[in-house]
């Protein structure tokens, strides 16, 4: 057995998240950034899932192939969006069938398609439930230290993670940039009396260029970190920049273990080098299944 959740009552984690390839390329990306991560010893790597047919396959199999041709524990993602409660249940007992142990619950985004069912399971507390009643998981949840986009305000968004949390086993959030963002989304999280382990998401910004992006995304750079990084490119152009966005996530990094967060979960956008770059600024090497420190 290897639950996230067993993992969490032993110590700190460190792990990784990937996306399934769309193509041969893709996939040729994704395998050499498996074998340059898993000397890192990461307690766990996770896989998104886009929706439809096409993703629901792409991430059973590369959740399932890591499982065969790898010392990697995978967490599953799964949506609610544009599933019936039936394709649910079959994908969970695939899953298990496969030897999965950990699944990430996501509401997930509206359907691009406007004649699209929706679904019938509409928010990610349903799908928790669930999976609860197939068995087997260590299930974990979505938050946002910005709150989510769908929410009509701060305290709805705290009260709906603290109900997701009620029946999950831990959270991972969105990734983030200010160490303070953390800090208030778990004390908002006391305060409703759930103190489940809240795992933190790094995402380095690596280019000028993809600051729009993050900001579309809900996680928008703050003032003070983008003049470091158009400093960067003033006097270092792009390779400057980069070197600074693995500093800042390096610092954001320290600053969340002072805060005593119980993991710290990387964002990698199916590359190595920046996790890898970070992991050595840290300290960590090969943090193996857990760590204390």
């Amino acid at each position: 057995m290897a639950l996230i959740s067993d993992m969490l009552a032993r110590g700190r984690t460190y792990s990784f998240e990937f996306f399934p390839p769309k193509n041969d390329a893709e996939q040729a990306t994704l395998v050499r950034t498996l074998r340059e991560l898993e000397p890192l010893a990461p307690s766990f790597v996770s896989v998104t899932y886009r929706g439809g047919a096409e993703s629901r396959q792409r991430t059973h199999d590369l959740v399932a192939g890591i499982l065969r041709t790898t010392t990697l524990t995978p967490m599953a993602h799964l949506i609610c969006v544009a599933h019936t409660r039936l394709e649910l249940a079959d994908i969970l007992v695939s899953f298990r069938k496969a030897g999965v142990e950990n699944l990430m619950a996501l509401g997930g985004d509206p359907p691009a398609d406007p004649d699209a069912a929706p679904g019938e399971l509409r928010h990610a507390v349903e799908l928790v439930e669930l999976a609860r009643a197939i068995g087997g998981f260590s299930i974990g949840v979505a938050a946002h230290p910005a709150g989510h986009p769908a929410s009509p305000d701060m305290a709805s968004d705290r009260d709906f993670l603290a109900a997701k949390l009620a029946v999950a086993d831990f959270a991972v959030t969105q990734f983030f940039f200010e160490a303070h963002e953390y800090a208030t989304l778990v004390s908002d999280l006391e305060v409703r009396g759930v103190r489940k382990p809240v795992l933190p998401g790094i995402m380095p910004v690596e280019s000028l260029k993809s600051l729009p992006r993050l900001a579309q995304m809900g996680a928008a750079v703050p003032p003070w970190a983008v003049a470091r990084l158009e400093a960067a490119a003033e006097s270092g152009g792009d390779d400057a920049v980069r070197h600074t966005g693995i500093e800042l996530a390096t610092e954001l990094c320290e600053q969340l273990r002072d805060l005593g967060a119980p993991g710290l979960h990387f964002y990698t956008l199916n590359r190595s080098s920046a996790t890898r770059e970070i992991y050595a600024a840290l300290g960590l090497g090969a943090p193996g299944t857990v760590t204390s420190g």
